[in-house]
């Protein structure tokens, strides 16, 4: 079975109150009955081509199924919701290749 990603392009609009989100989004990840893995957070960035935003993640599940999962469960929405008060985000939920 393919593994699945999250992959997030976020703009910072309240980098003071952005680390709520940090926190809850951890919480939520702990809660879940898989830990996903951050294959990227952030850093050094390119943009050769197209509009993107300055902050990237992507975060790694065992599939799809999981994926979408926990972005639609109660603990992810809860952290999505503050995210979506700090900061302006384009957000895919995408199955990897065999």
């Amino acid at each position: 079975m393919p593994k699945a990603y999250w992959i997030i392009h976020v703009e910072v609009t309240d980098a003071a109150a952005y680390p709520q989100y940090i926190a809850k989004v951890g919480d939520a990840f702990a809660s879940y009955k898989y830990r996903p893995t951050f294959l990227v957070r952030g850093g050094k960035s390119d943009h050769p081509e197209g509009a993107t935003k300055p902050r990237h993640v992507i975060v790694e599940f065992e599939s799809y199924d999981d994926a979408v999962e926990c972005y639609y469960g109660e603990p992810y929405q809860a952290a999505a919701k503050l995210r979506q008060q700090f900061g302006i985000t384009d957000f895919v939920i995408v199955e990897g290749s065999d």
